[in-house]
């Protein structure tokens, strides 16, 4: 059976191949996983719950990259932004605004989430919305938060066809919002894309961020 240092190390391999970064997904996982990546000299890890990434943190060396990857609610960005290095769900303008607001001397990098899949479900924002919470940004900057990229998740089908249309459209989002608002800005570069089941042709569609969990923690304990 293959030990999580020799997984770990081949698919951390395979995604700096292609000129990504992996994104170690350990909700509801415990600390001694996350010791045990971190020993391996892991340092980026995505939690999805406000709660469990503040328990996780606390427990946990503080040069840990802590990635926010699940819908954050207004009323919780406060405890959030002390504890990241990076937000990947920017939904809203309320919620830039509300980062924004509540970062006060630091700085917090946000990725713009877009609504690429067929399910209703996920969260969003569409080449319309985004484009709108761009030009009210244009009209009244952010003053704390700094706007890095795009994030995106693909249909979960066996299509494999569908997924890779779905993540060139979040990569032709990414290059229109460099060439019309980013052009100057050598911090804007990333793409958040891909999962376990669809990292391979997120790596072939341009991402620089994959998120990973049951691919290389095993199934989540409940």
């Amino acid at each position: 059976m293959e030990s999580l240092s020799d997984h770990y190390n081949a698919l951390s391999r395979e995604i700096a191949s292609s000129g990504a970064r992996l994104v170690a997904v350990t909700k509801t996982h415990p600390v001694e996983k996350i010791r045990e990546l971190y020993e391996l000299g892991h340092r980026d890890f995505g939690e999805n719950r406000v709660s469990e990434l503040v328990e996780k943190y606390e427990q946990l060396p503080k040069d840990i990259n802590w990635h926010f990857i699940g819908h954050l609610q207004r009323n919780k960005a406060k405890h959030v932004i002390p504890l990241v290095s990076l937000i990947h769900s920017g939904d809203s303008l309320r919620l830039l605004r509300e980062l924004d607001k509540r970062s006060d001397d630091s700085r917090t990098d946000v990725l713009l989430q877009y609504h690429i899949a067929e399910e209703e479900s996920k969260y969003g924002l569409t080449r319309e919305t985004g484009r709108q919470l761009m030009e009210s940004v244009r009209e009244e900057p952010l003053h704390h938060v700094r706007i890095v990229g795009v994030m995106g998740m693909a249909t979960y089908t066996e299509n494999e066809e569908q997924v890779a249309e779905e993540f060139r459209t979040l990569h032709e989002i990414y290059a229109e919002l460099k060439a019309a608002y980013f052009e100057e800005d050598p911090a804007f570069t990333e793409i958040s894309m891909g999962m376990s089941n669809d990292y391979p042709i997120a790596l072939k569609q341009g991402s620089t961020l994959v998120r990973i969990g049951s691919r290389l923690l095993g199934e989540r304990p409940q």
